[in-house]
């Protein structure tokens, strides 16, 4: 009995060891198999240019000349990508009880297609740099936390207006997102979070819309960044989040798409799930070592263009072209 029980012991130790192989090699070797369809090539110097233009505008605090300026300017390039554009306006309530002036852009190409896949991310900039030692209290120029999704998305909408695709893409430029109550003004019994405003407007103002999943990028731009199985992500969308980082790897950036699992974030990718269940991930940059967890420099004057990196943006950039050349249609 005794030897039994060893063995027997032993037995379950080995298929425990095995299962535990089984899975790190289905998290780390999904893209083995895959088949990539030919997608056009990234340029990563036009995403920078993109993004550099952005801040060139100056901090894109809502109610703002900078806020105004690049909003004209985000719809008139996607306009002459060959975009069906329209944008939301509005006034919605803020932290403080003054209502701020809402701006959504939303860009379709082939709108007639039924399937549709969604890409977005927020283009406002942070009234306060609150995680600075210095002037907490003014904007930060926002290069990589909120430019740089859009760098990256006009990009892929110069791209993608020059071919015929096989499903419908939507590109949602959020307004809103980073005007929460600042970190230095913390309110105890404030349990309303006042972050991600455009993108709960839009959700629950959809009239038929529909997508069979959403792509968020926010904070895609710094060098050497780790994009990881983000918790809400793979509540909502798991099977979604391990297509995007299996054809990630499966080009090459295995340095970028990382499979080890981080906390939730309550980003604009979450309202999308809890709101109209369309399933939606976030692509964001995870750092145990910076701020909030997130990139070093994230609310802080140190986001600026110097903190931009072309390869981020071509990782990124080139995962999500080949993820919209990949689907089919229905």
């Amino acid at each position: 009995m005794v030897q039994t029980g060893r063995l027997m012991r032993s037995l379950l130790v080995a298929v425990l060891v095995g299962l535990l192989l089984f899975g790190c090699n289905t998290n780390r070797n999904s893209s083995e198999n895959l088949v990539l369809q030919q997608a056009p090539q990234f340029n990563a110097d036009s995403a920078y240019g993109f993004v550099s233009q952005q801040v060139e505008f100056g901090p894109r605090v809502p109610n703002s000349e900078a806020h105004h300026k690049c909003g004209d300017y985000l719809v008139s390039t996607l306009t002459r990508f060959g975009a069906a554009v329209t944008e939301q306006k509005d006034s919605v309530l803020g932290y403080d009880g003054a209502l701020l002036p809402m701006r959504n852009i939303i860009a379709s190409f082939s709108p007639k297609l039924e399937k549709r896949i969604l890409l977005a991310s927020n283009w406002d900039t942070r009234a306060w740099a609150d995680r600075g030692d210095s002037l907490p209290n003014l904007p930060a120029d926002g290069a990589n936390d909120g430019a740089s999704g859009v760098g990256v998305l006009l990009e892929i909408a110069r791209l993608i207006s020059r071919d015929s695709l096989s499903v419908g893409v939507d590109i949602i430029l959020f307004d809103l997102e980073d005007q929460d109550r600042p970190a230095y003004d913390i309110n105890p019994n404030q349990t309303e979070h006042y972050g991600c405003l455009g993108t709960r407007y839009w959700a629950n103002n959809l009239s038929g819309y529909e997508a069979v999943y959403a792509i968020l990028l926010d904070m895609v731009g710094a060098e050497k960044a780790k994009f990881t199985l983000e918790g809400n992500s793979m509540k909502y969308a798991e099977s979604l989040v391990r297509k995007v980082w299996g054809i990630g790897n499966k080009l090459g950036y295995q340095d970028y798409f990382r499979y080890n699992r981080t906390t939730h974030v309550q980003d604009d990718h979450a309202y999308i799930n809890e709101i109209t269940g369309i399933p939606s991930i976030d692509i964001i940059q995870y750092d145990p070592n910076g701020v909030g967890p997130f990139w070093e420099h994230w609310h802080t004057h140190q986001d600026n263009m110097a903190g931009i990196n072309k390869q981020t943006l071509g990782a990124v950039g080139q995962t999500l072209l080949q993820v919209i050349y990949n689907e089919e249609a229905d």
